[in-house]
């Protein structure tokens, strides 16, 4: 198993439109401290 590093980030989906302040979720974003691939998954998917 390698390490890697999570965060937890509110991400806006849809900045161009007028309620882009609505549009926030939560995204889990891995990365692999060894190889350092990225993954972003969205929390409510989940």
């Amino acid at each position: 198993m390698t390490p890697h590093h999570v965060i937890i980030k509110i991400i806006t989906e849809n900045e161009e439109t007028q309620n882009a302040a609505f549009s926030r979720e939560p995204y889990r974003i891995t990365e692999c401290q060894q190889c350092a691939a990225t993954r972003k998954q969205r929390m409510n998917d989940m």
